[in-house]
């Protein structure tokens, strides 16, 4: 991304954060190509013939994300790993839901989407993952929130080292050990 537009998008998330609603309106446009490409690094993962598009994963995540009274956004990097973050809630909520059903829950309420948005064979790996991730979080908080910036986010070695402050040998040291971690929980 070109610094002028990196620059604008940081300016609209930080009049965003001190109460100008109207931001958000304009942030949108700027950050969508974005946000789809975030999209497409999960759908890449579906199986193949998947007919979700990332379309509806980013407007399931962009409804959550300008539901936030005060964001808290300290720019562009920021708001993408938050983003990433809700895109993967989005596919995880979804996860449990399908794996309760297949369980003998009661089907809870679901839109079009929903019912499109996760491949019935990927869901519990993919609760297995964030249950891994969730206890990777109480014991290294950092590795899990590398993890879910790289593989879920989609972010960069760089871009990580940068948004956390920390070298990029120790991003990619901190991403080998939490693929240590949580190769128990996928494989158990």
């Amino acid at each position: 991304m070109d610094p002028p537009a990196e620059h604008a998008i940081t300016r609209l998330l930080l009049q965003w954060k001190g109460g100008d609603r109207n931001a958000l309106n304009e942030l949108m446009p700027m950050v969508e190509a974005e946000l789809r490409r975030l999209a497409a690094n999960y759908m890449r993962q579906e199986r193949p013939g998947h007919t979700l598009q990332p379309t509806a994963l980013v407007n399931e995540a962009w409804l959550r994300i300008s539901q936030q009274n005060q964001p808290a956004w300290e720019g562009r990097s920021h708001f993408m790993a938050i983003a990433a973050q809700y895109m993967r809630q989005v596919l995880v909520d979804n996860a449990r839901k399908k794996c309760a059903l297949k369980r003998g829950a009661r089907s809870p309420a679901a839109s079009l989407d929903d019912a499109q948005l996760f491949s019935e064979d990927r869901a519990p790996a993919l609760v297995a993952i964030d249950d891994g991730l969730q206890d990777l979080a109480r014991l290294d908080p950092r590795q899990a929130q590398i993890v879910d910036l790289h593989f879920f986010g989609g972010l960069t070695y760089d871009e990580i080292a940068a948004y956390l402050g920390i070298g990029r040998m120790t991003v990619i040291r901190d991403i080998r050990m939490a693929q240590v971690w949580l190769k128990k929980y996928v494989t158990a």
